[in-house]
């Protein structure tokens, strides 16, 4: 054969089997799937990116509330400061436990026996809004880490199907009439891991992130309970002396 025949011939295939080539020839059920999962994976990278920037938003505001809480600064006048604006993580548990602690001395009625319980009830619904808030669209990384690869097989399998029935129609076997329908069909595979890898890899990741904002505002939440319930007691014996 002449090489420039050759060179001719392969041309067809080179443009077949290219990125756009492939999605463009693949079949339309494998096109939607394809672009389903590309939009997945684009959302999956947007939840990613404000995760990471309000998990380091929230490391920052406790390590700046805690400095200043445990620098000896009054607590009426660090509560002054806070309520005044909103407030996150370890701050907003302060307020609410602050925000009881005030109404109960408000209410001449109100029981210093029941008024630990009450606290430390504030201080659990509080730490529970915080870790839903930072929880928020986390499933949705689980989601498509699980379901991606099953969607992008489905779409592969498609395309197989697709390709044998237009291989027993052209009755022709030969590598260069197989190879681009089979390349179209895996296209579809990896476009689906493409979109579970990073969303699994970051779900892992963040959801290590909200075990350990957690643990740390349970334990912030324990110790201003503790500091606390020292002051319920003073003013116990207070008003019996």
């Amino acid at each position: 054969m002449n090489p420039v025949d050759v060179v001719t011939s392969a041309a067809p295939i080179a443009t077949e089997v290219s990125l756009f080539g492939m999605f463009w020839s693949a079949h339309l059920v494998v096109k939607i799937v394809m672009l389903g999962l590309l939009a997945a994976s684009v959302w999956c990278w947007a939840i990613i990116v404000n995760k990471s920037i309000l998990f380091a938003q929230t490391r920052k505001s406790m390590e700046r509330f805690e400095e200043i809480f445990w620098s000896g600064q009054s607590l009426e006048e660090l509560y002054r400061a806070l309520s005044s604006r909103p407030t996150t993580a370890s701050a907003s548990l302060f307020v609410a436990a602050m925000r009881e602690w005030k109404r109960s001395f408000e209410t001449a009625s109100s029981s210093f026996m029941g008024l630990q319980a009450r606290i430390e009830k504030v201080l659990d619904v509080s730490i529970q809004r915080e870790i839903e808030r930072l929880e928020s669209n986390l499933l949705v990384l689980a989601t498509v880490a699980s379901t991606a690869p099953f969607i992008g097989l489905f779409g592969t399998v498609w395309g197989i199907m697709t390709a044998f029935r237009s291989i027993a129609a052209s009755k022709n076997t030969s590598l260069a009439v197989v190879a681009p329908g089979i390349a179209e069909a895996l296209f579809a595979t990896a476009i689906g891991l493409f979109a579970a890898i990073p969303a699994l890899i970051a779900y892992n990741k963040l959801s290590g992130n909200v075990a350990k904002t957690q643990a740390r505002l349970e334990v912030f939440a324990d110790e201003f309970s503790s500091i606390l319930s020292r002051q319920i007691d003073q003013h116990s014996a207070d008003r019996k002396a």
